[in-house]
C-alpha cells in the first residue's frame, strides 16, 4: 500500500485528497498546522502531526514515516496577506516548500505534487490561459507560488525527484472559508444565508475559471501515477461572471439575492479561464461537477453549518 504524505492534509483542499486517498486504497499521512485547517476534516485512524512545514519536526515525521510520494498544499493562500508581510509569505511558501523538498530528497520520497497557482500569471495576454502564457504575478503570492516551481525542476534534474504541479483555477466546495482566492462564493451563500445585502464589484462582468474542490482533490490522485515532471493548468475551461454565479445561486434557491453594485476591486484581474487540454490528454483527467451541482453541494454545507 503506498503511503503518501499531505502537507495541509486537514485544509480545505487537502482534506478532500485525503478522503481520495482513503477511497482509493492509497495510506495517507497528515501534516497540518491547523492554521485554517480543522483535525476533525479527516477520517480517525489517519496519522496526524501538528506542526508548521518551516518546524525541524518535519524532518522527524518524514523519518518516521517514510512516504513514497509527498502532496504538498500547506501554504499561504492569501493574496492580501502577502501583500501586508511579503517575507512571511515568502518564508512559508518558498521556503517551507524547500524544507520539504529536502525531506523527500534526504527520506527517499520518489514524488511531489505541488499546488500552484493561477496567481502566477497576472493579467492575461490571451484567453483561455494554457501553460505556456507568460509568468507575470501582481502580488508577492504569486511569487512565491510560482518560484518553488523551478526547485521543482532542480530537484527532479539533480537527485531524481519526480514532480507533478497543477496551477489551481479558482477552487471552491466544501469546507472553504471565506478569503481565500475563490472567496467570492463562501462570501455570497453566507450573505443568502443571513439575509444581507451582496455588494457587486463593478458591473459584475468579471469572470474567472471555478472548479469544485472533489474535481482538484481527483486529479491530485490521478498524478500519483501519471504525470511525471509535469506542469498542469487545472480548472474546468469555462468562463463564468460573477453575474452568471448570482443567476446560478438565484436558480438554486428560487428567489431573487438582494444585491447592489460598489466600485471596481482594486487591481482586480477582469478575466480569466484556463485551457484545460494539457492536463485532459496527458493525465486522462477531466472535470466531472459542473458548476450548478457543486454550488447546490456548497450551499448545502454552508446551511448545516449555519443551523448548529
Amino acid at each position: 500500500m503506498m503511503k503518501v504524505l499531505v502537507t495541509g492534509g486537514a485544509g480545505f483542499i487537502g482534506s478532500h485528497i485525503v478522503e481520495q486517498l482513503l477511497n482509493h486504497g492509497y495510506q495517507p499521512v497528515v501534516v497540518d498546522n491547523l492554521h485554517s485547517g480543522k483535525e476533525n476534516y479527516l477520517q480517525s485512524g489517519v496519522p496526524f502531526y501538528r506542526l508548521n512545514i518551516q518546524d525541524e519536526g518535519l524532518m522527524e515525521v518524514f523519518e518516521r514515516e517514510r512516504p513514497r510520494v509527498v502532496i504538498h498544499h500547506a501554504a499561504n493562500a492569501k493574496v492580501t496577506t502577502s501583500v501586508e508581510d511579503p517575507i512571511r509569505d515568502a518564508d512559508i511558501n518558498i521556503v517551507g516548500t524547500l524544507r520539504v523538498l529536502e525531506a523527500c530528497r534526504q527520506y527517499g520520497a520518489e514524488k511531489i505534487v505541488y499546488a500552484s497557482s493561477a496567481a502566477i500569471y497576472g493579467n492575461p495576454e490571451y484567453l483561455p490561459l494554457d501553460e505556456n502564457h507568460p509568468v507575470r504575478p501582481l502580488s508577492p503570492y504569486g511569487i512565491s507560488k510560482f518560484t518553488p516551481e523551478s526547485y521543482l525542476k532542480i530537484y527532479n534534474d539533480l537527485y531524481g525527484l519526480h514532480y507533478t504541479a497543477f496551477r489551481y483555477a479558482n477552487v471552491y466546495g466544501v469546507r472553504q472559508l471565506p478569503g481565500g482566492e475563490a472567496g467570492v462564493i463562501p462570501t455570497l451563500m453566507n450573505k443568502v444565508i443571513d439575509g444581507e445585502t451582496f455588494t457587486i464589484d463593478g458591473d459584475g462582468d468579471q469572470s474567472r475559471d471555478f472548479i469544485d474542490v472533489e474535481d482538484v482533490a481527483r486529479a491530485n490522485i490521478f498524478a500519483l501515477e501519471k504525470g511525471n515532471n509535469e506542469i498542469f493548468n487545472l480548472g474546468t475551461g469555462l468562463r463564468t461572471t460573477l453575474n452568471d454565479l448570482i443567476a446560478i445561486m438565484e436558480e438554486i434557491l428560487g428567489e431573487k439575492i438582494e444585491t447592489v453594485h460598489g466600485p471596481d476591486r482594486s487591481g482586480d484581474i477582469k478575466h480569466s479561464y484556463f485551457d484545460i487540454q494539457y492536463v485532459t490528454d496527458t493525465l486522462g483527467w477531466s472535470p466531472q461537477v459542473d458548476l450548478k451541482k457543486g454550488l447546490e453541494r456548497t450551499f448545502a454545507y454552508f446551511q448545516a453549518l449555519a443551523v448548529r
